[in-house]
């Protein structure tokens, strides 16, 4: 089982990934697009270079039409795609100034309820999630430059955001497990990743 969550895990966070390299490429590639249209739409090119210019301008040389829709959309995603190999390896900011100097056997018992607290909150974030995707299958809202339907971008979240629930329920009650038997299951943020 585990190894079948850790592939999961795995295989989302690299699809959030890979999603966040695009979304740096577009957004790079709209912002020089952005500055050489505003460049040439500047007077020194206007007066001396007309021809270059427009020729420039022809080819639509701008900003990427939707940029924003689709960085929105996907950095949603992506942020979903990163909770399963956070939530399995415990990466999440923790605090533990306090707890340190507690015996293992409690600290471990403090792990086991805030997985449970946090895998609750994921269940429920998810869950909103998807009756959000619902409104907006049934209303048929679209972007407005690109005219995708917006429930899109919830689906694809969703999905990753699913991904995050087996991996947060798995994660409680391995973390309960852990308390209860008095030993390490799973990795830690201090372990190998």
């Amino acid at each position: 089982m585990h190894r079948l969550i850790q592939t999961l895990a795995r295989v989302t966070a690299l699809a959030g990934g890979l999603v966040l390299i695009v979304l740096i490429i577009m957004t790079t590639f709209s912002i020089i697009g952005r500055s050489l249209n505003k460049l040439m739409h500047g007077d020194f090119f206007q007066q001396n270079l007309t021809g270059l210019a427009q020729w420039l301008l022809d080819l639509g040389v701008g900003e990427i039409n939707g940029n924003y829709e689709l960085l929105e959309a996907g950095v949603a995603f992506a942020i979903f795609s990163f909770l399963p190999i956070c939530q399995l390896y415990g990466a999440h900011a923790t605090v533990d100034i306090f707890t340190s100097f507690l015996p293992p056997r409690a600290n471990r018992w403090i792990a086991a309820f805030w997985e449970i607290v946090l895998a609750a909150v994921i269940l429920l974030i998810v869950n909103q999630l998807f009756g959000g995707m619902e409104r907006y299958i049934r209303n048929g809202q679209t972007t407005f430059f690109l005219q995708f339907p917006v429930w899109w971008a919830y689906a694809f979240s969703f999905a990753a955001g699913l991904v995050a629930c087996v991996t947060a329920v798995y994660c409680a009650a391995m973390r309960l497990g852990e308390a209860v038997m008095g030993r390490s299951i799973l990795p830690s943020e201090h372990g190998g990743h």
